[in-house]
């Protein structure tokens, strides 16, 4: 595909990405404060020498989690929450490898570039940050409640696209027999 956006689907903003990473960032976060427990109880209250390891942990499961989420469903916890799915540019799933390159090209971004790889993402009109481009994804928006300043508002539902079934009519005693291909004499 020429890399365009389809029309059918809305790029995901900045602000909305940075409230869905805020998201992610917690559950990176507990999981760093689980590790962190499991390294306390192993190894006594002073813990020496488990800084490293659980830094490097941390840092994997920083990496596999959206990786894995992207992969398999195209959101993270944050993503979800927010109603922001990755997808790859043809607006399919996105493999594994471009998923894997997604994630270490948004952490090496966000520490080498101090976040402007993915202020790049508000800047360009296809919103897709540096870690898009290298991946070949880009993130939507999926259609349902939207934020604004009067608090959140549904959309409208689209209308059913089905006709509606013809009214069932039975003969009985109020109601006329259907008419018949002949006419009935009574004699």
């Amino acid at each position: 595909m020429n890399g365009a956006t389809p029309a059918a689907t809305h790029p995901a903003g900045f602000w909305i990405r940075l409230g869905a990473f805020l998201i992610d960032l917690l559950v990176i976060m507990v999981a760093q404060f689980l590790l962190q427990l499991i390294a306390t109880a192993r190894y006594g209250s002073r813990g020496e020498g488990t800084m490293p390891a659980v830094a490097f942990f941390t840092f994997v499961f920083a990496v596999a989690y959206p990786t894995v989420l992207h992969t398999i469903a195209g959101q993270t916890l944050g993503k979800l929450a927010t109603r922001v799915r990755v997808v790859a540019l043809d607006g399919g799933a996105l493999p594994l490898g471009a998923a894997f390159l997604r994630a270490v090209a948004f952490w090496g971004a966000l520490f080498v570039t101090f976040g402007i790889g993915q202020i790049i993402g508000g800047l360009r009109k296809d919103k897709r940050a540096l870690h898009d481009l290298l991946a070949g994804s880009r993130a939507e928006r999926l259609p349902g409640a939207t934020l604004s300043r009067r608090g959140v508002t549904p959309r409208p539902a689209a209308p059913p696209d089905v006709s509606p079934a013809p009214p069932l009519v039975r003969p009985g005693p109020l109601q006329p027999s259907p008419p018949a291909s002949e006419p009935r004499s009574i004699g």
